[in-house]
């Protein structure tokens, strides 16, 4: 059996964080579930990390990250309405395959406010810090049409997130390419 390193341990930490944090949000995850779903210790998963708060926002970035990535990728060399339905067809693409992903996304904006109602504004600057990155990646390509792309964007989050199927007429007046589809569907 091979030995992970420090590096790619961490990595399967963010990953099962990202799938624990996305299912039962911040308060009901326990660092031990994530610890069981890595298959460490406790103790161990804390020599990685300072703390369930460092787990929870290393996931919330990684999502970020991800998702500008993606955006970022699909507009390459492209333009306006070209970069604006790759964009779509993309993000479209990212939360059907990796739901994991939309329901971590939803789960870092409730404790952002969590978080700012109790006086902590350190992980909120950063998660809007992650929001300016996303809506620069956007704005780069499409330009004058960024609100209007980011705002689609936050209500299929939240269709998607309340679990409206593919299909349902809520999704009808959406881009074609921003309706959500099923796994394998074109």
């Amino acid at each position: 059996m091979v030995r992970m390193s420090a590096e790619e341990r961490r990595e399967s930490v963010i990953r099962a964080a990202i799938a624990e944090f996305a299912q039962r949000g911040y308060y009901g995850t326990s660092t031990e579930a994530i610890a069981k779903r890595v298959g460490v210790s406790q103790p161990y998963l804390f020599r990685l990390f300072p703390g369930k708060k460092a787990i929870f926002a290393a996931a919330a970035q990684r999502c970020m990250s991800d998702v500008c990535r993606v955006l970022e990728e699909a507009a390459e060399g492209l333009e306006g309405e070209q970069a604006l339905q790759s964009m779509a067809d993309a993000y479209a693409r990212l939360i059907s395959e990796h739901p994991e992903r939309l329901q971590m996304q939803m789960q870092t904006y409730v404790a952002v406010a969590a978080a700012e109602a109790e006086g902590d504004h350190e992980f909120g600057e950063a998660v809007r810090a992650g929001w300016m990155k996303l809506q620069d990646a956007v704005e780069v390509p499409v330009g004058e049409e960024t609100t209007t792309f980011l705002a689609y964007g936050m209500l299929i989050n939240t269709l998607a997130a309340m679990g409206f199927p593919p299909g349902h007429r809520v999704w009808g007046g959406m881009w074609p390419s921003a309706q959500i589809k099923r796994q394998g569907e074109v």
